[in-house]
């Protein structure tokens, strides 16, 4: 049997080495145990190979077991599934996905009554019953079928827009799908709001193009030169399974998240009656200071977006974001949210361009530049991880160390920014993220935090 094991953001693995669809079915037949006969489940899945066929499966089970089972039609961005948890007062969700990662992975997210992350007291038993059980004696039943999943998400999405600037202007967006679950939904999203959207890689191809759905530079060069080329107003890019976005400006300019996230909340936070934002260790400190320009207290957060999702539940965050794309407004969701983080990008470059504005948030905020990369969790790197928490420096590369972190990780408050290591949880990895004043001093800071660990 396959070892289950959730991480920051679900169970995920290789498929067929690390994640199966027998573990998806005794996790299925766990869920079913944990809750009450009659229940209401939310069944979804993304474009990979595969994913139709477990979430089948685990409806099936879940349905057997009794439980109210509804299973989308056709792939649904993970956002969906959360807002119809939500919205149809479902007692969970099961989305059978890998999210960004590459296209022999897959996976499944267990989702909270409120469309966000399970909470981690629920993913351990879910984990414990599922790897103590044998193979479950099969009783399954066909589950309810979930038609037009989109629809009621569309709706409470055009009802938090403000479409006049758009209307007026018409702006015409780029949205590169990258073949996942987003095809269809985003696009149809802003077309509904008022702006003219052409679509690439909007098939649903399960190789994805022959890499992983992941909204970063390697893989948004073809969106960036397009967005140049075409004189779109802005371009827009959405993982395997639409909860993480990144943005293109009108110059062909991709973004980082940091200047994303502050675009955003620089925005909402000019439109609308906010009191407190929550973001990431990892996120950049523009976004910070642009929230407490409008006033807005400022909260930062673990890795992954539990603790954000738990924020805004609590009613203790409006807006949340974090570093590798994710962002929500609690207006519509707990959850990070990509197709309506491109809706409200629409709202704002309708209003000022996105160059511009960013352009005038570094003017009176200061510039940075923030950034993140990898290395393999190797014994002998665990083991500097370990020492480098015991032992925190008092300088890095020069800058002295004003505040040391180390419950989630190892983050340095520096001077002129940060830098972060974090085994990740999703991925045999090591993580390491740092922010500087420029981006040469942040592919130092990068390298030499690379270095520490290896």
């Amino acid at each position: 049997m396959s070892k289950i094991h959730f991480g920051t953001n679900g169970w995920r693995g290789v498929f067929g080495r690390d994640f199966d669809a027998d573990g998806a079915e005794r996790i299925a037949h766990a869920l079913a145990r944990e809750l009450a006969r009659g229940a209401r489940v939310i069944v979804a899945y993304d474009t990979r190979a595969h994913s139709h066929e477990i979430a089948a499966l685990c409806a099936s089970v879940l349905a057997g077991a009794g439980v109210d089972a509804r299973l989308c039609v056709s792939s649904t961005p993970t956002p969906i599934a959360g807002h119809l948890v939500r919205s149809l007062r479902a007692q969970a969700g099961l989305v059978i996905t890998a999210s960004h990662n590459l296209p022999e992975y897959l996976g499944l997210k267990v989702l909270a009554p409120g469309g966000e992350g399970a909470p981690r007291a629920l993913l351990d038993s879910l984990a414990l019953r599922a790897n103590a059980a044998r193979q479950p004696r099969r009783e399954l039943r066909a589950p309810r079928a979930l038609r037009a999943p989109a629809d009621r998400y569309v709706r409470a999405l055009k009802a938090l827009i403000d479409t006049r600037g758009i209307a007026r202007k018409r702006p015409r967006v780029l949205y590169d799908a990258m073949h996942g679950a987003g095809a269809g939904v985003l696009d149809r999203a802003l077309r509904e709001l008022g702006a003219r959207v052409e679509v690439m890689r909007g098939d649903p191809d399960p190789r994805f193009g022959g890499g992983a759905p992941d909204p970063t530079p390697p893989r948004l060069r073809g969106l960036a030169a397009a967005v140049k080329r075409g004189r779109f107003a802005f371009g827009v890019a959405s993982d395997g399974d639409a909860d993480r976005f990144a943005l293109v400006d009108s110059r062909g300019r991709l973004l980082s998240e940091t200047e994303s996230l502050a675009v955003l909340v620089d925005h909402v936070a000019a439109t609308r009656a906010l009191k407190r934002v929550a973001i990431s260790h990892a996120t950049g400190s523009l976004v910070e200071r642009a929230a407490r320009a409008h006033g807005l207290a400022v909260t930062r957060a673990g890795i992954g977006f539990s603790p954000l999702a738990r924020a805004l539940r609590a009613r203790e965050a409006d807006l949340a974001g974090e570093e590798s794309g994710g962002f929500a407004w609690r207006a519509l969701c707990f959850d990070k949210d990509g197709i309506l983080a491109a809706a409200l990008a629409l709202e704002a470059a309708a209003n000022e361009p996105i160059h511009e504005r960013l352009a005038r948030l570094t003017r009176e905020h200061g510039s940075g530049a923030c950034g993140r990369v990898a290395t393999p969790a190797t014994v002998r790197a665990r083991k500097a991880l370990a020492r480098l928490a015991g032992a925190p420096p008092e300088r890095v590369g020069g800058a002295r160390v004003l505040e040391a972190h180390v419950d989630d990780g190892v983050r340095l408050v520096l001077e002129d920014g940060f830098a972060y290591w974090r085994a990740s949880g999703t991925e045999p990895v090591i993580r390491v993220y740092a922010e500087a004043p420029s981006r040469t001093a942040l592919a130092r800071r990068l390298a030499a935090g690379i270095a520490r660990v290896r």
